[in-house]
């Protein structure tokens, strides 16, 4: 049962950093390439960043030059560290990944940037 767990949210001022976590299992965490979303009140869920088996990272706009993804595959685990937050990244935080077509998803992780 394929199972992902964020954690690593919490309040910061705007400005400020925090650094995600997604523990991952009943995958094999190497192969799977992993990405991070959010959902802001009243919005519809969004596509933060990506990151491939190999490493290869991607980010939207809205993020790029202050989040960082990346992975460590002894831990089974992929980090978001976000610096320069702003309010308007308040939301909670999603793991994601896709498994034989089925997109898996985490419980979420609420962050919260004050101004």
């Amino acid at each position: 049962q394929v199972q992902l767990v964020e954690s690593g949210g919490g309040l910061v001022q705007a400005g400020g950093s925090l650094r995600l976590s997604c523990a991952a299992s009943g995958i094999i965490f190497s192969i799977n390439a992993m990405g991070w979303y959010r959902q802001a009140p009243g919005k519809q869920r969004e596509w933060v960043a990506a990151i491939t088996s190999g490493g290869y990272t991607d980010y939207a706009n809205s993020v790029k030059g202050r989040f960082t993804i990346s992975r460590d595959n002894a831990k089974n685990t992929v980090y978001l560290q976000m610096n320069s937050l702003k309010p308007e990244d308040t939301a909670v935080y999603y793991c994601n990944t896709i498994v034989r077509t089925v997109e898996k998803w985490g419980q979420g992780t609420q962050v919260t940037v004050s101004s």
